[in-house]
């Protein structure tokens, strides 16, 4: 498991809605969201701010998909949520989510709009692998939204939610 010290008290990271197969000539960067992942994305930012689950920042890819997704989610919890679109996490590696985690030392609550494999190797790195295993047998799947919080107790990051559409 992976310390980011100091710790928001909060992580939320938040897997892109499910993508459109690209058009003919379409770079990936450039695939939306499909029609299901539009609605799943308002759908499941809905049922995050009904829990009342409200980062005070958010992080999101630049891809087009990401960017609609973290779109879903502003729209879900107002206008005054900060949103930062950062290129890097893009193609990234999981050193570069947590070190974009890490760099938010000022926020209480973070949520990351990004990719897989590296969100769930970002989730592996934060609540280790046994854990993972047994939360997402599965994997992470698109839409996907993991709420954690930092025992301080135990110096852990402890998954308490896992929410999709």
């Amino acid at each position: 498991m992976t310390a980011i010290v100091p710790p928001p008290s909060r992580i939320y990271l938040l897997r892109h809605a499910e993508a459109a197969f690209p058009a003919p000539g379409q770079s990936d960067f450039d695939r939306p969201l499909s029609e299901r992942g539009y609605a799943a994305a308002e759908i499941l930012a809905e049922n995050a701010a009904d829990k009342s689950y409200k980062p005070d920042l958010v992080v999101s890819s630049t891809a087009i998909r990401c960017r609609q997704t973290a779109d879903a989610v502003h729209r879900a919890m107002g206008e005054n949520l900060d949103i930062r679109f950062v290129d890097a996490l893009y193609n990234a590696t999981p050193e570069i989510y947590l070190d974009i985690l890490g760099a938010q030392q000022d926020m209480g609550s973070v949520m990351l709009v990004g990719h897989n494999p590296v969100i769930e190797q970002t989730l592996e790195a934060l609540i280790g692998h046994q854990l993972l295993a047994q939360a997402l047998p599965n994997g992470f799947p698109p839409g996907g939204l993991a709420v954690l919080d930092f025992d301080q107790g135990r110096n852990n990051w402890r998954l308490i939610d896992f929410m999709i559409d």
